[in-house]
């Protein structure tokens, strides 16, 4: 799944720094360009991909067409339901 050697490793705190910045976006999608121009620090393109490659495959966004989207969701009282199997 991940590539042992990455040419472009990001650390921690650029992770957190993208996480935290899809987590508070307005809109319910966003394009690469649009969280590029949105992120506080300019990201190597290869370390925002591999970046994105993660959140996806930790399931806190979905990746389409049309852009990135923040699916991650911490609510306890979604999570008891979804333990307990209660129809939404």
């Amino acid at each position: 799944m991940y590539n042992v050697e990455f040419a472009h490793a990001p650390n921690l705190k650029t992770v957190i720094m993208v996480e935290e910045v899809l987590a508070n976006m307005k809109k319910s999608v966003i394009t690469i360009a649009e969280l590029k121009r949105m992120l506080p620090k300019q990201v190597n393109h290869y370390t925002l991909m591999v970046i994105l490659e993660y959140l996806e495959a930790s399931n806190k966004i979905a990746v389409s067409l049309k852009g990135i989207s923040w699916i991650a969701n911490d609510n306890p009282a979604l999570r008891k339901a979804i333990a307990r199997g209660l129809e939404l």
